[in-house]
């Protein structure tokens, strides 16, 4: 493998992260070693890969130093200063008084009282997954299970019909995925262009429609908010649909693909999680943890910055790596000991931290405790049928195929 010679590929190999145990070996390795590492590759802008908890923390707290224009995902270069702009922008790309406006702009939403009214709806969701599961002893998780549930919960309330949503699979696997054969369409840089002029047709109908016509759903939220009193741009509109609409499944799905994973190779940690359900509320927090299904964002350095004990120059491009972050010994007691009952595993860096905490970060905890209860409380037994694969991708990223082998009890 590349990374035994250079170990800076498992940042920018996709194929790196399809192989768990190599990957976290090589960080391991880094963390204790060099943490604070410069990675110069081939034909690719040099960064600097952040590898520790404390690190990692150190920028996710210092928003106005540490960047995320131009770039704030790894590519081979950063755009130049002169590049023409991207044609859409969510929250992501954006930064300082523009990234907490736009924010603000639909955080209220997801906040937890919010997010708590839509639990029985969720619920609901989850049974209706555990069902379809149940109609067999047999199943490929991760996709007929797992990329499913998410996507029904996150599209249904925006408001989009249900015929759309394999749709809206396709496209935010063709995002995420370029680099997966099993979902490349055409060359990766290209696609991600190509997928996101997909959406953006996608949602410039829903735009004009919630406009003209609004309802309760988030999408006219998004459809009708105000900047001074006038309209957002529709770019900022297309923006938030991009976000949520991939984002805001494509994560959780694979937090609840690799989680349960995790649970069948930790067959303990089943058991005790059926044995004592209310486990479910903490357990969730380890399952992403342990998944970490963001493995990365990047950010450009506006001044100079010592990290640790180095000095990194103004304009220079750092990785942070929320995998490694979530392995760290200094941060986790036996970071390599999966625990449903672990007592640290809120210090998860898997949703960020500060000014850009995932904004959808307690929807998808609703979602996983949701889920699991469901399937949990019906399950007599469970186990792999195969052998799991896991998608290359340097974005986000979990169990591919899963394949699994059950007997599950009918619902109430």
């Amino acid at each position: 493998m590349k990374w035994d010679d250079e170990p800076g590929w498992i940042f920018a190999d996709p194929a790196a992260y399809a192989d768990f145990d190599a990957w976290h070996e090589v960080a391991t390795r880094l963390r204790r070693t060099t943490p604070v590492y410069r990675v110069e590759l081939p034909d690719r802008e040099p960064f600097w890969a952040l590898t520790r908890h404390a690190d990692v923390m150190q920028v996710e707290r210092d928003p106005e130093t540490f960047r995320n224009f131009p770039s704030p995902t790894l590519l081979p270069r950063r755009p130049a200063a002169d590049s023409p702009p991207m044609p859409v922008k969510t929250l992501v790309q954006l930064d300082g008084d523009e990234h907490r406006v736009h924010r603000a702009l639909t955080s209220a939403w997801f906040k937890p009282g919010s997010i708590r009214k839509l639990t029985s709806d969720v619920e609901a969701l989850a049974r209706r997954s555990v069902d379809e599961m149940a109609k067999t002893d047999s199943c490929d998780f991760a996709r007929d299970i797992a990329n499913y549930f998410p996507l029904r919960v996150i599209l249904s309330i925006l408001g989009l019909p249900e015929s759309d949503f394999p749709r809206m699979l396709q496209l935010t696997q063709e995002l995420f995925g370029a680099d997966d054969p099993d979902f490349e369409r055409i060359a990766a840089d290209e696609q991600q262009l190509a997928v996101i002029m997909d959406f953006l047709t996608y949602f410039s109908a829903l735009n004009a429609d919630r406009r003209a016509h609004p309802t309760d759903d988030l999408a006219t939220v998004i459809a009708t908010a105000q900047l001074d009193g006038a309209p957002i741009e529709d770019m900022a509109t297309f923006g938030y649909y991009l976000l949520i609409a991939t984002a805001g499944h494509d994560t959780t799905s694979s937090a609840i693909s690799g989680g349960l994973l995790a649970l069948l190779r930790h067959p303990d940690q089943l058991a005790l999680l059926q044995q004592q359900p209310e486990l479910i509320d903490g357990a969730a927090d380890e399952l992403v943890r342990w998944v970490s299904p963001v493995k990365h964002f990047m950010r450009t350095l506006a001044a100079d910055a010592v990290v640790g004990d180095t000095k990194i120059p103004e304009g220079d491009w750092v990785l942070l790596s929320y995998p490694s972050a979530n392995r760290d010994e200094d941060a986790f007691v036996d970071p390599f000991r999966f625990d449903v009952r672990r007592p640290d595993a809120g210090r998860s860096l898997a949703f960020g931290f500060g000014a850009h905490y995932c904004l959808g970060t307690h929807l998808a905890k609703l979602e996983i405790r949701a889920f699991f209860r469901e399937l949990l409380s019906r399950l007599d037994d469970i186990e792999l049928d195969g052998e799991p694969s896991l998608m290359q991708a340097t974005l986000v990223s979990g169990p591919k195929t899963m394949p699994v082998r059950y007997s599950l009890r009918s619902g109430g």
